[in-house]
């Protein structure tokens, strides 16, 4: 599931999947820098450029390059809360968002562990540039992700399509 809202002047994206996985195994996979790259799809060009290995706590700094439409583009996360088994934050210090604030959270429960993202986003452009490219884009990204995490966690994937909220 992948839903899109608002929270006071930002946008939202929720997405929800449970995986047949205990929780440790999941958490250990998302603590791996490397597998970002994994989960990210081919059309962004995305590579880490923190050497690695990377100590995943909280204040860790990880810079990547990607393309955005095209367009090469920095970024840099920060790990701004780090609670293993349970939940970590990344924020972006330098990129193409005005804000971007993603904390992922690790529930386990019957049969599995349940992942849930929520990111809170500001962009350039506001409302209009939202609507026609960033939360398109954003959904795609986000649904390429839980694919991989059913293709490589052992889960076939889902053929359900997008639920939307404000746009």
């Amino acid at each position: 599931m992948i839903e899109f809202g608002r929270d006071g002047d930002a946008w939202t994206l929720s997405a929800r999947i449970s995986l047949p996985r205990p929780v440790a195994e999941v958490f250990t996979f998302f603590a791996e820098p490397g597998n970002l790259e994994t989960l990210t799809p081919p059309w962004l060009r995305f590579h880490i450029l923190t050497p690695q290995p990377i100590l995943m706590r909280a204040g860790a700094r990880i810079d990547y390059r990607l393309r955005v439409h095209g367009l090469p583009v920095r970024w840099q996360s920060e790990i701004t809360a780090w609670e293993p088994p349970v939940r970590f934050v990344d924020e972006q210090r330098r990129g193409p968002y005005r804000v971007w604030v993603h904390e992922h959270t690790f529930e386990e429960g019957d049969g599995g562990t349940e992942v849930r993202d929520r990111v809170r986003y500001k962009v350039p452009g506001g409302r209009l540039v939202n609507r026609l490219l960033v939360r398109r884009e954003l959904y795609a990204i986000f649904r390429f992700r839980q694919n991989r995490l059913r293709e490589i966690l052992g889960e076939p994937a889902s053929p359900a399509g997008p639920r939307s909220g404000e746009s």
